[in-house]
């Protein structure tokens, strides 16, 4: 499978007389909008070229589904008013964009040297996120938005999986609900947690589903660490970095992890 190969599935499998394509050559994009709306969603080949060496057609599943999703949000009239418990944070990287496809400022706070916070509504089975038009438009202040928000995410389950190897302890959240992520903004959590462990308490968000907590109690442990979040960046549909973070009194530090020495940036 390669790209242009990758490109045909596509659009043979989102293929709608209400759509258009448009393929980005140097970029390696393909670019699905809708003709009535102009709005659309780019995906990035390689990408999922990548993970289809992996996992095949579930890959390719995985991309019509949040294509079609996508556009099928884009399409609806969005309201924040009455809809408050729909309101939450999502993680991204810095590099994600700040404005929207059609240049609106998208909402955002500065998170951490790696991460930023957007905000978004939930729409059930996908998400949009909130532009400055939005809250312009419902005559709402970002402080407003922004505290519904991490409130909201405070509400969500924080149910872990255990892994335990090489004497360090590794806790899984993956409830697949667009959320995982985000519940490192959850901060009485993350307070419990540091409670809990015995060792040195390292977090990761390598994409927006998962979120991974480690009591780290010796060398290997920061080894495995950076080995596992490299795997879940590189497998993500949303990756956002493959850095981890030390938590200490309520601060998140990234970290290079070389070799069995941890770096502080």
């Amino acid at each position: 499978m390669d790209s242009i190969k990758m490109k045909r599935e596509l659009e043979k499998r989102l293929q709608s007389p209400e759509r258009t394509f448009t393929y980005d050559k140097k970029n390696d994009q393909l670019r699905i909008e809708n003709k009535k709306t102009g709005k659309g969603i780019t995906i990035s080949l390689p990408g999922i070229v990548g993970k289809w060496e992996e996992q095949k057609e579930k890959a390719i599943d995985a991309v019509v589904y949040y294509v079609e999703e996508g556009l099928s949000a884009m399409v609806e009239p969005l309201s924040l008013e009455g809809h408050e418990k729909r309101i939450f944070p999502v993680i991204r990287s810095t590099s994600f964009p700040t404005v929207s496809a059609d240049d609106v400022e998208l909402l955002y706070d500065e998170h951490t040297a790696e991460t930023r916070i957007y905000y978004a509504l939930d729409l059930d089975k996908t998400y949009r996120l909130i532009d400055q038009k939005l809250i312009d438009k419902e005559g709402w202040e970002k402080n407003r938005l922004k505290e519904i928000a991490l409130f909201n995410v405070r509400s969500l389950s924080t149910d872990l999986k255990r892994d335990e190897v090489a004497g360090n302890i590794y806790y899984f959240l993956n409830k697949n609900d667009g959320y995982d992520a985000s519940r490192i903004l959850n901060e009485s959590f993350l307070k419990e947690m540091e409670q809990q462990v015995s060792g040195t308490m390292a977090v990761a968000v390598p994409h927006q589903d998962v979120l991974i907590i480690a009591d780290i109690q010796n060398d290997t442990g920061y080894d495995i660490l950076a080995q596992m979040t490299m795997s879940f960046f590189a497998s993500g549909r949303v990756p956002i970095t493959a850095l981890s973070f030390l938590y200490e009194n309520g601060e998140l530090e990234p970290i290079f992890i070389l070799g069995k020495n941890k770096e502080k940036e």
